[in-house]
């Protein structure tokens, strides 16, 4: 869990991320999950935009998403939200959450 004060730092870095991943009207399947996990490990910060044609808003996707990754809703602004997830890589540049 973090806290509020980390939510508004990693907000802040997620403002000037590009999404890296679309959720179209398929919804999130095993091959969605198995990507959001890949590049969470990879960035640990990840923008990612709900499509138009979707059935389901972003914040559902969102928190389905964090729930079954063990990740952190950051923010979910409009069709577009951001998650975060501590990577276990080894050297590795982490995040520092003040």
């Amino acid at each position: 869990m973090i806290t509020t004060k980390q939510r508004a730092f990693l907000r802040g870095l997620g403002n000037a991320l590009e999404p890296v991943m679309q959720i179209g009207k398929e919804g999130i399947s095993e091959n969605v999950l198995e990507s959001a996990n890949l590049l969470l490990e990879a960035r640990e910060l990840i923008k990612v935009k709900v499509l138009k044609n979707s059935d389901e808003e972003a914040r559902h996707f969102a928190e389905e998403i964090a729930s079954d990754l063990g990740a952190e809703v950051v923010q979910v602004i409009g069709n577009n939200f951001i998650l975060y997830k501590k990577s276990t890589r080894k050297n590795f540049k982490h995040i520092q959450l003040p």
